[in-house]
């Protein structure tokens, strides 16, 4: 694609002549490598409470960013307008990290290779409102009808459509048309004045309107999420101590995303501060436990085209058969730790500087059947849903909440439990994995990650495994 043809050519007239001058402005004071991030995003936001569509919110935002990078500095400036004087101003104060004589970038340009992960021809940001709207209230008469436990109902869509133009000091131009959307259904159920129960259920991903039917309506949400509440009713209090726990598949994966994803990031090793730091090549997790990162997946929450530093992704294994294989590397990590780039530079915005982070993280599956993982627990936990949880990078601890679980009773999983959580290390944790099952499941498309303040959308997946030891903490 010429850049003339491009949404930042076409809306905006941005040249090549202008994206040169730039980054030769931006190298002005020296450094070793500069880009620019354009951005224009169309989002819209829904809610309905009590019935009632008590929000509906449409907005366009957009800037750039300039970054210089200078051996292990960053100079980092952004604006708000796409004016000349004003994106050259931004590329000013950025090259004021930098300490040496001038440099320039390449002449000229070469876009970078292109592929389509999600082919949306429609994105529903483009569709009217009104059948945006649609989707809430069904959601919202649908959990209402499941259950007259069923008190409280809230449900969000938002959907967004962002444009990425990425030019680079060594010459390479990237551009993506990102769509996203997700649903979510929240649930309260009570019975007979006792404690409201709350259940949680949605998806998405990068897709058109479409997909918010058939086995991913907004009634298959809400009854999801009214089941969850629902059957906390009955639940009993967690019993607490050292347990053999099951993990369910899919959702479950944001224990693997927190626990050990971070903790493989590459900016956290390079600095020393991850419990994996400097174990590449050891035997980290049970030789049955193979992890990845996968930013290629089509129509994915988490997936991209191109990361957010022009970087095509890729399916980076990052633990194989037990052993630490590598990191997810951003532009900046790779060159300092001669170590090559895995396409996983990413941002919240143009205000943001990239920095590693996760795509799609999910444990491969395994040969066990699921049914017989629960067979050989004579008496445990099985965690079907999670909810926020704390993880210390340093030493991999962490601590998670169990929002649906039930003890395993002689094999066969019986009463629904509350209130239990999780207690363990990640790399520990890795270790105790005694059986993997076939029956590997990706999240609904729900996943949000924060990192120092930043957050990106993300997926995670797991199938159903046994940990034959973990603390789990409750109140029996």
């Amino acid at each position: 694609m010429e850049l003339s043809e491009s949404f930042f050519g076409r809306h905006f007239g941005i040249t090549e002549r202008d994206l040169q001058s730039y980054l030769s402005t931006a190298l002005s004071r020296g450094g070793d490598y500069a880009d620019l991030y354009f951005e224009y995003l169309a989002s819209t936001s829904l809610s309905i409470d009590e019935a009632i569509v008590k929000s509906a919110t449409q907005g366009v935002t957009m800037g750039m960013g300039v970054r210089v990078l200078s051996g292990e500095r960053t100079g980092y400036a952004y604006t708000d307008s796409l004016k000349p004087d004003k994106i050259r101003h931004a590329a000013a104060v950025a090259a004021c990290i930098a300490d040496g004589p001038a440099t320039e970038p390449v002449a000229g340009f070469t876009e970078a290779a292109r592929r389509d992960l999600y082919p949306v021809l429609s994105a529903p940001a483009d569709q009217p409102l009104a059948e945006r709207v649609k989707l809430v209230q069904r959601a919202d008469e649908a959990a209402r009808s499941c259950d007259p436990r069923v008190f409280q109902v809230q449900a969000v869509y938002i959907d967004n459509i962002k444009h990425v133009l990425v030019a680079t000091s060594d010459g390479v131009l990237s551009f993506d048309r990102q769509p996203m959307a997700r649903l979510a259904v929240s649930v309260l159920a009570r019975e007979d004045g006792g404690v409201p129960q709350r259940g949680f259920a949605g998806g998405g991903g990068r897709v058109e309107l479409p997909f918010f039917s058939n086995g991913h309506s907004p009634e298959s949400f809400a009854r999801e999420a009214a089941r969850q509440a629902i059957v906390q009713l009955d639940a009993v209090e967690a019993p607490a101590g050292e347990q053999t726990v099951v993990l369910a598949p899919g959702w479950p994966g944001i224990l693997l995303h927190e626990a050990v994803g971070h903790g493989l990031e590459a900016d956290f090793n390079r600095k020393g501060v991850s419990a994996f730091s400097g174990r590449v090549g050891e035997l980290v997790a049970s030789p049955i436990v193979t992890v990845v990162d996968d930013g290629t997946m089509h129509s994915r929450r988490g997936s991209l085209n191109v990361d957010d530093e022009g970087q095509m992704t890729q399916r980076t294994v990052l633990i194989e058969n037990g052993v630490l294989r590598g990191y997810l590397q951003d532009r900046l990590s790779s060159s300092i730790t001669k170590a090559a780039a895995t396409g996983n530079g990413r941002r919240e915005s143009y205000h943001h500087v990239p920095m590693p982070r996760m795509t799609n993280t999910f444990m491969l599956a395994g040969e066990s059947d699921p049914d017989d993982i629960v067979r050989s627990v004579k008496k445990g936990i099985y965690c079907r849903n999670f909810g926020g949880g704390q993880v210390n990078i340093t030493n991999g601890d962490f601590v998670f909440s169990a929002t649906e679980s039930y003890l395993i009773e002689d094999g066969r999983v019986t009463r629904p439990v509350r209130g239990a959580t999780l207690i363990g290390n990640g790399p520990e944790s890795l270790k105790q994995v005694s059986m993997v099952g076939h029956d590997l499941k990706l999240d609904e498309g729900m996943g949000i990650c924060g990192k120092d303040g930043q957050s990106v959308p993300v997926g995670v997946g797991l199938p159903t495994v046994r940990l034959d030891k973990m603390t789990v903490g409750g109140t029996a």
